[in-house]
């Protein structure tokens, strides 16, 4: 790749604020506080999920706080309303996060249909969204990779807007890369790949097709090392996307010998 299109690239915009990095982490399944700060850091992400029904970040002074370890001066925080099963419980949630967060008003809305797949409600989500788009919440959604949801969550007013690769924790990669192109090529908002990554090849997938970054978390906190495998995963999405940039060879269903046959020696 050429340096003109490297630097033809333009930065990761979230609500009007850039970033320099395409992935972004959770911060929960670690081993313990310290491994989640080693992990975060070799990430190399500058925004970190924080599902509020888990995690202490001050709800209780007797028990470690996360943000000792991943703290806001350096870190974007995003609250997500991981476990919620209703729009009321999704408001509600993000709520308590702006309370606790001193009026931080970036989240990640997800709103879930059952406990097996762990699929998105998408009637849920779509009433969530336009409440705490309402209540002055800058809102980034966890959805299917329905292409009409996903335009019609856009429209709504959400600065981002996050298809499944496959289902949370799952590890399967993406399974339907067609509609997450379809979304990319609709959308006037950054798409993100949210669940199902498992390994740094499936961010470069991602990548490859065009999403703006990739929010993982089981893919780093469940690996063997999470150390190693988080600082793989910034590799594979900055990979990723100067493949993107670059734009891949034409895919041919017979050989194309590597050096032309014309003007040879003999």
């Amino acid at each position: 790749m050429t340096d003109s299109k490297l630097s033809a690239d333009s930065p990761l915009v979230i609500a009007g604020v850039e970033y320099g990095s395409r992935l972004l982490v959770g911060s929960g399944k670690y081993k313990d506080l310290e491994e989640t700060r080693l992990a975060t850091e070799a990430s190399g992400a500058e925004i970190i999920t924080v599902a509020i029904r888990r995690t202490n970040i001050g709800q209780n002074p007797d028990e470690p706080n996360l943000l000792d370890v991943v703290p806001p001066e350096k870190y974007t925080i995003l609250p997500n309303t991981a476990g919620c099963y209703t729009a009321d419980d999704a408001v509600r949630t993000c709520r308590l996060a702006r309370e606790l967060l001193d009026g931080h008003d970036l989240v990640k809305l997800e709103v879930l249909g059952d406990e097996k797949t762990l699929f998105p409600d998408v009637v849920e989500t779509l009433k969530a969204a336009e409440t705490l788009i309402n209540d002055g919440f800058k809102v980034m959604v966890y959805t299917t990779d329905d292409p009409i949801t996903a335009k019609r969550l856009e429209e709504m007013g959400c600065v981002a807007v996050m298809p499944l690769a496959a289902p949370i924790g799952s590890g399967l990669g993406i399974r339907n890369p067609y509609n997450i192109r379809l979304i990319i090529e609709n959308a006037n908002v950054p798409i993100l790949v949210d669940a199902g990554v498992g390994t740094a090849s499936d961010a470069a997938v991602a990548m490859e097709l065009g999403c703006d970054g990739v929010l993982m978390n089981t893919a780093i906190a469940g690996a063997g090392n999470p150390v190693l495998m988080a600082s793989a995963m910034k590799k594979a999405i900055e990979a990723g996307r100067e493949a993107y940039l670059a734009g891949r060879m034409p895919r041919k269903l017979y050989a194309s010998a590597s050096s032309p046959i014309d003007g040879t020696f003999f």
